[in-house]
């Protein structure tokens, strides 16, 4: 049975994913799609909407799975990709250039991506951990 800590992390991961995929495929999207207007995908303000979900279910995921398993080392890694992320989305466009903003999202994405990977490898992993799927509750 899959508990909520597995599900937000997989939640997390996919979002991590759909800011990377976002930064991709937009471009691409304009290259090739001259006469699509793509307002609502390419506006700042998607960047900060974003933000809004990505940085709670990241939290929730990696707090149940550390209270878990205490590596808390993976905590680093979600907020140091979160905090790269909100410099992008908050000063990237300004600071860095449009491309300079990409490669931070780019970078901060992968890094939560990577945390949130370790997180819920690790609770498979772990046969005692609590958040495991693996729980021993026949014994």
């Amino acid at each position: 049975m899959k508990t909520i800590q597995a599900y937000s992390d997989k939640a997390a991961i996919s979002l991590s994913l759909l800011c990377a995929l976002h930064c991709l495929a937009v471009p691409l999207l304009v290259v090739y799609l001259p006469t699509l207007a793509l307002p609502a995908l390419t506006g700042e303000a998607l960047h900060l909407w974003l933000l809004v979900v990505v940085i709670p279910v990241s939290a929730f995921a990696m707090f149940l799975g550390c209270k878990q398993h205490q590596r808390y080392r993976l905590g680093f890694f979600v907020g140091t990709g979160l905090s790269v992320l909100f410099i992008s989305a908050i000063f990237g466009h300004d600071w860095f250039g449009e491309m300079g903003e990409r490669v931070l999202t780019l970078v901060g994405s992968s890094i939560i991506a990577f945390g949130h990977f370790q997180n819920f490898k690790l609770c498979q992993i772990d046969k005692d951990c609590e958040c495991s799927s693996n729980t021993k509750a026949a014994a």
